[in-house]
């Protein structure tokens, strides 16, 4: 898209703080990061989301980030890791190309990348479970 920042990052365009590159990715370090080492792997195709994207780019989306993700243990000594890909607005999506977010995760970094867990009921999950399932 020509309009779509992260096609621009990706294909060379726009400079970047690049970490990997391949034929298919580019991984930059995020300008706005979470925690040191923060990067974002962006397809060189454009996808809006995880719904758009082809099986077969989002597995190589995971096989970049699980290299890069070594890279970053090993150099940056971070304590875990966190991958994170959001679809949507109300997921917290704010550039509409499928990318996903590998943070390095240092003892006592800060943040609060998890989520408040609810109480739905037995059967709740059941109804839900019937929802997904089409029973």
């Amino acid at each position: 898209m020509s309009d779509c920042i992260f096609c621009k990052i990706a294909s060379g365009e726009i400079p970047s703080n690049t970490i990997f590159e391949n034929e298919d990715f580019r991984v930059i370090l995020d300008n706005g990061p979470a925690t040191k080492g923060h990067a974002l792997v962006l397809p060189k195709a454009h996808y809006a989301d995880l719904y758009e994207i082809p099986e077969e780019t989002v597995m190589g989306a995971v096989k970049v980030a699980k290299t890069v993700a070594g890279t970053m243990k090993e150099k940056l000594g971070c304590d875990g890791l966190n991958l994170v890909q959001n679809n949507g607005a109300a997921a917290g999506q704010t550039v509409m190309h499928f990318h996903l977010h590998i943070i390095p995760r240092y003892e006592n970094d800060g943040q609060h990348i998890l989520w408040k867990p609810t109480s739905p009921s037995s059967e709740e999950l059941v109804e839900i479970r019937k929802t997904i399932v089409g029973e």
